[in-house]
This record gives C-alpha cells, structure tokens and sequence, in this order.
C-alpha cells in the first residue's frame, strides 16, 4: 500500500514537471523580438496608429495590458468578423471610432502579432546581445537608396510614390530590376503590374535609373527588406579638463617674469634692512636712499602711470569681442546634423552669400524643400535630446508656416509665425563688410571666419572678428592673380614697387582705412 502511495506521489510530480517545462516553452515561444515588431508596426500600423498619442486609431502604448492577447490576434487578423461574433468590446470600439473601418491582416502570423505587441510595449534594455552587425549589402544599398530614391519614397509610408519596406517579398528580384531601370519600357510590354501602378499614382511618372546594376538593385533590396539596422555605439568616457584653465588670462612667461621680479625685489628688501654683523649703523637705508633721489621718483611715477593705462587699455579692448558667444535659439537647429551629417552646402541655405552683403537668413520655405518629406527624427541623438524632442523641434516649424504632416499640405487661411533667431555675429555699424566679396571674389571658405559649424549642434561666434582679426588675415591673405586681367595689371605695378612676387591682400588696398570706414 504504501509503495503504491509512493508512485502516485512520484506520479503527480512527473506531470508536474511535464506541465512547467510546457509552460516555459510556450511562454518562451511567445516572447516578442521587438526589433521585427518595430518594422512589423512601421510597416502595417503606423499609418493609422501611434504608441504615444491618438492618431487615425488609438494609441497603442502597452495596449496588451488593456486587452488579453489571444483577443488582440482575433482583432488584427480579422476585426470585421470578431465584431459579427457579437464581442462587446469589438462593438465598443467601433463605435467610439464612430464606424471607421480597420483593415484586417490575415497575412500575420501569431508570431508577427506577438512582436507587434512587444514593441508597443516601449524599448527593451540593451544588452550586449543586440547589438547588430549591417550586412556589407545593406549598407550599400542604403547609401544608393538615399542617392537615387528618398527623394520619392519612404520605407514605411508613402510619400511621392508608395512605401518600399520588404518590397521584396512583394514583387520578384527580376521584375524589380526591369521596372527600375526602365518603367516606361516595363508598361509598354505590356505589363498587368506596371500598368496598375501607373493608374494608381495617375499617371505621375517615375524617373528610371538605367545607369544602376544588377548588383546595385539586388543591394537596395535586400537593404529595403531589412530597414534601418543600427549599430550600437560603445560609450567611451572623455576626460574634459577644468574649463576655467582652457583659457589662462596670463600667460607661462609673463608669470615666470612675475615671479623673477617679485624675488629679486624682496632680495633688495632683505638685503637693505639687513644690518651688517648685527652692528648698528647710522648709515640710512638703501630703500630710504632710492627714495629721496628725486629722479627715481620720477622715473617711477612714470612707469605707475604708463603700466595703468596699458592694463586699462588692454581691458577696455575686451569690450564687445564676443568669441565663443552662443546664445539659446528658438528651435534647436543642429548644424552638425545639416551641415555635418547630410553634408548640405552652406550657400544652399545661405543663398545670399555669394550675391549680397549679407549671408540671410533663411526662410522657413528653404526648410521645407526637404522638411515636406522628413517630419521625424531618425539620426544619432545629441545634446541630450531624446528622439520625441527632437521631432518636437521639426514640429515647431511645422507650427510656424502652417504644414500638416499627416494630409502632406499647407493649411488652408493659416497665419503663419515668424520664427525669431537670435543673432550670432554682429559687425559695428560703423564697419563694413560684403560676404560676396569674400565669397565669390576671393573664394574664402566659411569656416574661415565661422569656424568648424559643421561640428556645431549650436553654433557659436568662432573668430574674434576684431579690426586687428581682420587687418591680420589680409596681411596674410595672398591675392589670386590667375585668368584676372585686372588683378594682374594691378600686380605688375605693385611686384615693381614692393619687390614681391605675390601681393597679399593688404597691399591690394585691404589695409586702407576707407575700405572698411567711409
């Protein structure tokens, strides 16, 4: 009797075991890989949904502790028939949405379902194991997709032309190849797709790239297919030293002078006050002596007078040399990221530079010949921004001009905001200068005088912009004489009276007074 007690209790516990392992599989099997559930969402859901706030659809942030997941795959796979079975929440929310239909997508498997869902949940902790290597390929692909194809296409929404995310696996490799090389030549064989495409984008046609390869097109597919895989970056600790000491205000030599003089006048101190082998003297002091000599009085009273005004002078020259001003801007502009990232050329926004006076500012417009198709943040962050503030930063444009980024159009009757820069670089009015001058005429970079903004998330002032600042680049500053028939007259009487064979800038006029103050 009691080995048979024992059995059972053994018995039990082995079905015990068999039901826990089966759990942890199942569970396990269910575990959602937030990377393809991202893509999956960006793909099938973004159109209409949000995770943080309502769009088209509900926000879906955490919707899975909201609702169970076995009813959140009968919902997505088919809501029309889950609304037909009578289910009350189903009914609910088709009402709140006031009748607007979901598409169904029976095409999702559980599993796709599932990665949904755990991407809706939020980021998951990065761990050494998800960091992803980019396949050589993709890279590739990447780069000729942003040459030959941004400019009309998206990966998870339309733009000009439809979506492209794994359009692989909805049109064949070969028929890709045909169609992107050539399009009109694809619908005119007859085509039933080409055609369907051209009729559902009313006849907009679509440039075509018979300069792309084989292998250029198999490489923007397969980049297509996987989207955006980003490295993680390992966070490397820099030093900084104290910024107080970036700028020493003395110079190490006229400190070591200092110091020589500080000891060799407390030596002659010492040594005046000093009475020999202890014996009184009725000899004065050598101070006393110095200082009743009338001439020495004099000579110092001088130097008193002549070192004051120079430290006053050398102070008073620090007035209004703003090097390293940075002030905080309406919105944060990254020139890092513009100039810097996407390599966009300084004159294309600052346009005037090359014709006029000024550089300009530019206008909201100029922003949104490429701000139409980029409403969110995709790069590296910086600053301390998080991607949800730097999306705000685009929004604040948006804001300003009038753009609806969902319908892809300017408001109707919107009075538009003027965004308010501050300004940055401020000459006196009394100076002039004409940025075409330097630009255009003598071909000066702009990071001569602005400095390195294209490293710049906020731009600073660079350069002192002093008259001595100025004076000291066009002493240095050698004019170009080649294919300039004006330049080269003026050269030739100039080379006979300095003796050179190549003039700078100052000898061409640039240190005339009149030049810079009429």
């Amino acid at each position: 009797m009691k080995s048979v007690i024992k059995h059972l209790k053994i018995n039990k516990l082995t079905k015990l075991s068999f039901v826990l392992i089966f759990t942890s599989l199942l569970s396990f099997a269910q575990q959602g890989d937030y990377p393809n559930g991202k893509k999956l969402f960006n793909a099938n859901c973004a159109a209409c949904h949000r995770l943080d706030k309502k769009l088209i659809g509900p926000a879906l942030s955490n919707v899975t502790e909201i609702r169970s997941l076995a009813w959140l795959k009968l919902w997505i796979k088919d809501n029309n028939a889950l609304r037909a079975s009578g289910d009350a929440d189903a009914k609910a929310i088709f009402e709140e949405f006031k009748g607007m239909p979901m598409t169904p997508f029976p095409q999702l498997s559980d599993q796709d379902i599932v990665d949904i869902l755990e991407y809706t949940k939020g980021k998951p902790k990065v761990t050494a194991s998800t960091v992803q290597k980019i396949n050589p390929a993709v890279a590739r692909g990447k780069k000729i997709f942003k040459a030959n194809c941004a400019a009309c296409h998206k990966l998870n929404k339309k733009l000009i032309g439809p979506p492209l995310f794994k359009i692989g696996e909805i049109r064949s490799l070969e028929w890709l190849k045909l169609w992107i090389k050539d399009n009109n030549a694809l619908r005119a064989s007859g085509d039933a797709d080409a055609k369907a495409i051209f009729e559902e984008y009313k006849g907009m046609p679509m440039m075509a790239f018979p300069q792309l390869s084989d292998q250029n097109i198999e490489d923007v597919v397969k980049y297509l297919n996987v989207g955006d895989v980003k490295p993680v970056a390992t966070q490397v600790a820099v030093s900084k030293s104290d910024p107080r000491f970036d700028k020493p205000m003395v110079s190490v030599k006229v400190s070591l002078a200092l110091t020589i003089l500080a000891f060799l006048l407390l030596s002659l101190i010492i040594a005046s006050t000093t009475k020999k082998r202890g014996e009184k003297s009725d000899e004065p002091s050598m101070l006393f002596t110095l200082y009743k000599n009338p001439f020495l009085r004099l000579l110092a009273l001088i130097f008193v007078l002549l070192g004051s005004a120079y430290l006053v002078f050398a102070w008073l020259m620090q007035i209004d040399v703003n090097e390293g001003y940075q002030p905080i801007q309406p919105i944060h502009f990254s020139h890092a990221v513009h100039a810097g990232a996407n390599k966009i050329d300084c004159q294309y926004c600052h346009s005037s530079a090359k014709h006029s006076k000024t550089s300009g500012i530019p206008s909201v417009n100029v922003c949104m010949n490429c701000h139409k198709s980029i409403s969110e943040y995709n790069g590296e962050l910086f600053g301390g921004y998080t991607k949800v503030e730097l999306d705000g930063e685009i929004q604040k444009m948006y804001d300003a001009i009038g753009w609806d980024k969902e319908n892809l159009q300017y408001k109707k009757d919107y009075k538009q905001k003027p965004i308010k820069w501050v300004r940055i670089h401020n000459l006196p009015d009394f100076a002039y200068f004409n940025h075409s001058q330097h630009v255009t005429v003598a071909g000066v970079a702009c990071q001569k005088c602005h400095g390195p903004v294209e490293t710049m998330d906020e731009v600073k002032q660079f350069s002192k912009l002093t008259m001595g600042w100025c004076i000291n680049c066009h002493k240095t500053t050698e004019v170009n004489m080649k294919d300039n028939g004006y330049y080269k007259n003026i050269h030739e009487q100039l080379s006979k009276k300095y003796g050179l064979e190549k003039v700078t800038e100052a000898q061409m006029g640039g240190q005339e007074c009149g030049k810079c103050h009429y």
